[in-house]
């Protein structure tokens, strides 16, 4: 039995689907479930936690069904939500023992400390959390849910709103879990480190499941060359041998090529002759984006949203 099974797992909000048919198997890994807005990833982890019923299928956690074993999932697994779970008039081992209290942790103060020096938070322990840095509440939303020693965790966009050091830290801290034998399903919207830190990547379009399997895999799949370029004007995309139009965002536009090195000076031509003004383009191999937007397919833009005024704000605020 696999630490997370899906079968069927599907959950309606009136009309609409959220997520649907969903067949999934995790165990012993860290798994990525990536998708855009709007694409069943909450609605998904929301049902795996007993937070949310399906409306039909089965799901399960360590092998309790997530419908008639709710108490026993609970038990089994942790859920660190996007959102700060942390009491910033409590210090910090205040927060992790309540966790602890919640679960009947046996020996709570010796757990508690062991969560604490886990996550390398001893020396500040008896602070008050409002004197910490968003990283150090970050590791201690992590020392919470790992107080009681769960079989799976659940991580909603772990890495938010941290600095790049913060962000590896945090990681390195995931990383130490799963070798220990933990379960761990992220979410993020952090390509890069869902190609470096995760050993399986789900892409989740429309409540389905649009791609899955290593990082390494799905980049090999796309088997192409990537051309990007920034445009301005009217924009069609043009239709080129050997070329495919993968999706925009703003004024980057992405295409997939046989042979990019060829196909870079016709793309060029043809979207001049489309009437756009190309300001760059660029050549390069897949990323984990590229397998993405393949994957989701093109996102619409917001209506009236003025993508060239709103980066000249950026690079004025620098």
């Amino acid at each position: 039995m696999n630490a997370i099974e899906t079968e069927g797992l599907t959950r309606y909000y009136g009309d609409l689907c959220a997520v649907d048919n969903l067949n999934l198997s995790v165990d012993n890994e860290i798994f990525a479930l990536l998708g855009p807005n709007g694409s069943g990833k909450t609605t998904t982890v929301l049902m795996l936690t007993t937070l949310l019923a399906p409306t039909k299928g089965r799901a399960s956690v360590c092998g309790y069904d997530v419908r008639r074993e709710g108490e026993k999932v609970r038990r089994a697994l942790s859920y660190v939500p996007q959102d700060m779970a942390v009491d910033i008039k409590l210090t910090g081992r205040e927060n992790v023992r309540f966790f602890a209290d919640l679960y009947g942790v046996p020996h709570a103060a010796d757990r508690v400390d062991e969560a604490l020096a886990v996550m390398e938070l001893t020396d500040r322990a008896d602070d008050l959390i409002r004197t910490y840095s968003g990283g150090m509440r970050r590791r201690l939303e992590l020392a919470q849910a790992l107080v009681h020693e769960p079989s799976v965790l659940f991580l909603d966009e772990p890495t938010i709103g941290l600095d790049v050091a913060a962000r590896k830290r945090i990681w390195e801290h995931i990383r130490s879990l799963r070798r220990k034998g933990m379960t761990v399903f992220v979410t993020t919207h952090y390509m890069d480190e869902a190609d470096q830190f995760c050993d399986r990547v789900g892409i989740i379009s429309q409540g389905r499941i649009a791609a899955l399997g290593t990082p390494a895999e799905l980049k090999t799949r796309l088997m192409k060359d990537v051309i990007t370029a920034r445009v301005e004007g009217p924009f069609t995309p043009p239709e080129l041998e050997g070329t495919a139009f993968v999706g925009r965002n703003g004024d980057e536009v992405s295409f997939t090529a046989a042979n990019g090195r060829l196909a870079l000076p016709l793309l060029a031509d043809a979207l001049k002759n489309n009437g756009c003004v190309v300001r760059s383009m660029a050549l390069r191999e897949p990323t984990l984006d590229d397998v993405f937007l393949q994957a989701v397919g093109r996102q619409e833009e917001p209506q009236g949203f003025a993508f060239d005024k709103f980066r000249i704000m950026l690079r004025r605020r620098k």
